[in-house]
């Protein structure tokens, strides 16, 4: 009996090819796992294809609910933005398919699990960081990394093979996205130097044709967490997708970089994430409302350090869990309502408040309603500045490099 591997299916160029060339290769019994975190597509389409290409059994998990309640929103409440730009939606789903490939591994009883990622990206990191935290005795394959054939020798290996792709030579781009984010890859984007054409984009109109009017969205959080739109209590998933499609119209989420890949080398990366984007902008907005200075200054070196993790594959480690203790805690006050404004591609803060906001009106004022004990400032000076003056009358600048000189 043929060796059972689970394959994570896409259904796309890596992973169509990838069924057949494990069959032939190493004579396995194929599993095609494809993950629903948001992708949009016609599931029933690809499990065919699977089944069509060689898999012996096809499965397709929605998991859509659990990818944004146990990962993007943490990741939403730690702000979280590789090299801050990059809202991590890609990063954020490989553990979560990770997961499902070990748990639908010991469920059929295989003893492979395989993926279609290359050998210099950093989802192949990701995935099989996370399968050996979960499942450190099963053995992983990685055909598009095995294999050695360049793209145009994959696309060609596919049309010999009569395995139908979404991609050709002449659109050569490589796409990966869910509810988050979509990344597009490859053909003319690899030179940093080209604008992206506007057939890269899905999500966003270009700035010169969205609406001539403003647009606002009111966005309520609860403890960090995202619960109404324009006081209307709406689910995670209606949310993001309503939030997509609404700032996505006014050309907002569009993210073009030059990114520090875990592997080592910098590739140019091309986004769409309209709202992970308008969301962060929302939730930092409120936390400078109900954070304290402190907090917020030190939340900024949790995110930082928050976003490497899930960037370099570490979801399951224990520093991982360390900091998400953290976030949780920094969260419950977080709580209230943003205003925003859409506009010719750009999200703008335009509002915020909420039940425990440090913002106190008759403190800040300068009106007849002002609070402030200003008789309170000289002594306040006084104090302050008693180390600065102590060490300026005792080290004069310049005498040391004078005496030097004598």
């Amino acid at each position: 009996m043929a060796q059972k591997a689970v394959l994570a299916y896409s259904g796309g160029l890596d992973t169509s090819v990838a069924i057949k060339w494990l069959k032939d290769k190493f004579g396995l019994d194929i599993i095609a796992l494809t993950v629903d975190v948001g992708n949009e597509r016609d599931f029933s389409t690809i499990r065919n294809k699977a089944l069509k290409v060689g898999a012996s059994k096809a499965l397709v998990k929605d998991v859509q609910q659990t990818f944004i309640k146990d990962f993007i929103f943490p990741a939403l409440q730690a702000n979280a933005l590789y090299e801050g730009k990059y809202p991590l939606a890609t990063a954020l789903s490989r553990p979560l398919i990770a997961r499902l490939l070990v748990e639908v591994a010991q469920e059929e009883g295989a003893s492979i699990i395989a993926h279609g990622c290359t050998g210099k990206g950093n989802d192949q990191v990701r995935i099989e960081v996370g399968i050996n935290s979960l499942a450190p005795d099963i053995k992983i394959l990685a055909p598009a990394r095995e294999w050695g054939m360049t793209r145009e020798e994959t696309i060609e290996y596919a049309r010999q093979c009569k395995i139908p792709v979404p991609i050709t030579a002449a659109s050569p781009y490589s796409i990966d996205e869910n509810l988050w984010g979509r990344s597009i890859e490859c053909g003319v984007l690899e030179d940093p130097w080209v604008e992206p054409p506007d057939d890269a984009f899905a999500w966003t109109l270009p700035v010169d044709e969205t609406p001539d009017k403003a647009d606002y969205v009111e966005i309520g959080f609860e403890k960090g967490i995202p619960v109404s739109m324009n006081g209307h209590r709406i689910d995670g998933i209606s949310l993001i997708q309503q939030l997509n499609e609404l700032a996505g119209n006014y050309g907002i989420g569009r993210i073009d970089m030059v990114e520090n890949r875990l592997v080592g080398i910098k590739s140019r990366e091309i986004y769409e994430a309209p709202a992970a984007l308008v969301l962060i902008e929302a939730h930092r907005a409120l936390e400078s409302l109900t954070l304290s200075k402190a907090q917020l200054r030190f939340k900024e070196r949790v995110t930082l350090e928050y976003s490497d993790i899930v960037y370099n594959g570490l979801w399951f480690s224990a520093q991982h869990r360390d900091l998400t203790a953290y976030i949780q805690s920094s969260q419950q006050y977080v709580s209230g309502t943003v205003r925003l404004k859409f506009f010719k591609g750009n999200c703008s803060v335009v509002g915020r408040k909420s039940p425990f906001s440090l913002y106190s009106h008759s403190l800040a004022t300068y009106d007849k309603c002002d609070l402030f004990d200003q008789s309170a400032a000289a002594g306040f000076i006084h104090l302050w500045g008693l180390p600065v003056r102590t060490q300026a009358q005792l080290q004069k600048p310049g005498e040391d490099s004078q005496n030097q000189g004598d």
